[in-house]
């Protein structure tokens, strides 16, 4: 039997949808708005699988990037694989976000460091340890501020991810490198790291899933901030 799965990658400005039969990913499209809406994203979908001639009901799983990245598209992203695994009574697998991008890291690289911007001078980090079969987290996901990860740096090291244009100027240059392209997810990339590192959810963690941000969104930081929290 065939195996039919959709994925969303909404964490970044640029929203991207794939679909993969079996082992492969046979199409991609993107939507480059910053204000994308879940609409938008479900034309795309339907657009995707007319092109293809597969109904809805034939896609047997759906594999969803769940961040760290843009709060409002991470929710629209999740929020619409959450409705199609339920509808469709599918698989539903959460990939994050930085796994895939060290997944594009350069074929020499051993540790590859993953950043996003945090705001107010910080980042997202985590990094990420090359073995026999692929490439595996060295530590748990963190915020920091930008100058005390930039001090865990060590020579060998590579740095990616979308923090790398925000704070370009607070990283070291020459060792450790700095990967200059493939710094934000691609389809293809959650596809084999949702296949290889991530299980389906059962039902109760479909229902349960959230974007992987470690904190509340801008408004919601604001809100604790005045009333002094």
């Amino acid at each position: 039997m065939t195996a039919n799965r959709l994925i969303l990658e909404t964490s970044g400005r640029v929203a991207r949808v794939g679909l993969a039969r079996d082992d492969a990913v046979v199409r991609a499209a993107e939507i480059d708005t910053p204000r994308r809406q879940a609409r938008e994203l479900t034309i795309l979908i339907d657009t995707m699988l007319k092109a293809e001639s597969l109904r809805p009901a034939k896609l047997t799983g759906v594999m969803v990037s769940r961040g760290p990245g843009s709060y409002t598209g991470l929710r629209v992203g999740l929020m619409t694989a959450k409705a199609l695994a339920y509808a469709l009574g599918c698989e539903l697998r959460a990939v994050d976000t930085f796994a895939a991008i060290a997944k594009q890291a350069p074929a020499e690289a051993q540790r590859v460091w993953v950043i996003a911007d945090a705001l107010q001078g910080q980042v997202y980090s985590q990094d990420y340890a090359f073995r026999h079969d692929g490439w595996l987290p060295a530590n748990q996901l963190c915020i920091l501020p930008v100058g005390a990860w930039a001090a865990n740096l060590a020579v060998g090291d590579w740095v990616s991810g979308p923090g790398v244009s925000a704070y370009d100027e607070q990283i070291p240059r020459g060792n450790p490198r700095v990967v200059e392209a493939d710094r934000e997810p691609c389809v293809e990339s959650v596809f084999v790291v949702g296949r290889r590192l991530f299980m389906p959810l059962t039902r109760e963690e479909v229902f349960a899933l959230e974007p992987l941000y470690l904190r509340g969104s801008s408004a919601e930081e604001k809100a604790k901030n005045a009333a002094g929290e």
